[in-house]
């Protein structure tokens, strides 16, 4: 089965009409897209959008061949004229399955927000899946029919569709997932690709034609992660995006309660507002034990509140406790965490500070820390395939 993709952006486009933002400014040439259309075999058209025909032709294509039309989601712009010789479009009622002439079966699902995803059945057996933009799948069972082999869907709006997905087992390592409805909010090139990436997902120029089942473009997910940053960067956020695809995340918070502090109450009331709602938390220092155990991916905020539990712990505020054994025993808790970093068979994803770039602190403690956490930030980094430095909120790639 071949999918080929009329358009892959948002209802509007990208850039959109008189849109003066910077993404909108930048995506130009191949990073521009029109709306989400895809030609699955030739024969089953879903989603009609203006000047469909002359994408095809562009894509050397032909709609003469189209069988069925399939609306995902109402068209609220100027009513889109049907070209010559196409059927006319129809939205299956949630539930209902079409049997095609052509071998093809399509079957209508529920949406969370509106709209019509259409799971399509190749001739050869092949499986695939395209959701509307804004929207997830609603009532989905788990195991109902095994992960499907390529999956069309609004990855950076809707990230949590793609978590229940997974959840299910609907998208497994081989499913290509295409990212299309793609809209304004990230900037097109180098950072859309990291941010997919990322989420184990790809996306394509429009006119593109794909092979469903063949999985060799689907990105491998890093399963360790380093996310580095000063104060108020954006670095939790990164952390938190590069997991919002996934389901039962397990945020682990060092922080812990600091019962008294209003302030320190409210930003852990931020985070914990911003992260999806089927993530558990756990406040612990006690990292070796998670890593060592099979489980969901890890999020960890933050090793620097983790090196200060160590620090305590051993002492090292003391100079004489330091010199007489604290430095080494802090080295042996430094060392036996990027051991089970480096063994774990878990996706980890780790934020700390990047303090070394600031003032030098006026106390010998100060600037103990400053140093230690250098330390633990190189290590820990060592033993990630992906390392990332957040400034003003954008993601500069250090390693990966």
């Amino acid at each position: 089965m071949e999918v080929t993709l009329l358009g892959t952006g948002a209802p509007a486009g990208l850039p959109r009409p008189d849109c003066p933002c910077a993404v909108c400014a930048t995506a130009l040439g191949p990073d521009a897209r029109a709306a989400t259309a895809l030609l699955v075999d030739g024969a089953v058209l879903l989603d009609l959008t203006p000047g469909a025909a002359f994408a095809a032709a562009r894509a050397g294509r032909s709609l003469g061949g189209v069988r069925q039309v399939l609306l995902s989601h109402p068209h609220d712009g100027p009513a889109v004229e049907v070209p010559a010789g196409l059927p006319q479009p129809v939205r299956v009622p949630d539930g209902r399955e079409l049997t095609l002439l052509t071998g093809h079966r399509v079957r209508a699902l529920a949406m969370d927000a509106g709209g019509t995803g259409y799971a399509v059945t190749g001739p050869d057996g092949q499986r695939l899946l395209y959701l509307p933009p804004g929207s997830a799948p609603a009532g989905l069972e788990e195991g109902t029919d095994g992960a499907y082999d390529m999956v069309l869907t609004d990855v950076v709006g809707r990230p949590d569709a793609l978590a229940k997905l997974r959840a299910v087992g609907a998208v497994g390592p081989a499913t290509d997932v295409i990212a299309v409805h793609l809209d304004h909010g990230v900037p097109p090139g180098a950072e859309l690709r990291r941010r997919l990436a990322a989420a184990g997902a790809r996306a394509v120029p429009d006119g593109t034609t794909l092979v469903v089942g063949a999985y060799e473009e689907v990105p491998d997910v890093p399963r360790r992660t380093l996310v580095l940053g000063g104060a108020r960067s954006g670095k939790s956020v990164e952390a938190e995006r590069r997991l919002e695809a996934f389901p039962d995340v397990l945020y682990v918070a060092t922080g812990g309660a600091r019962d008294g502090d209003s302030e320190w109450a409210e930003r852990v009331a931020v985070h914990r507002e911003r992260r999806p709602g089927s993530w558990r938390t756990k406040e612990t220092c006690d990292l070796v034990p998670l890593l060592a155990q099979d489980g969901p991916p890890v999020l960890i905020d933050c090793l620097s509140l983790w090196l200060t539990d160590a620090m305590d712990s051993v002492g090292a505020w003391d100079d004489a406790e330091w010199s007489s054994g604290g430095e080494h025993a802090l080295r042996e808790r430094v060392r036996e965490l990027t051991s089970a970093l480096r063994a774990t068979r878990r996706t980890v994803v780790a934020v700390s500070n990047e303090v070394g770039s600031g003032i030098v602190p006026a106390t010998a403690s100060g600037r103990r820390y400053r140093d230690e956490l250098g330390r633990l930030n190189a290590a820990f980094a060592h033993e990630c395939e992906h390392v990332l430095l957040v400034v003003a909120g954008q993601a500069l790639v250090l390693r990966g």
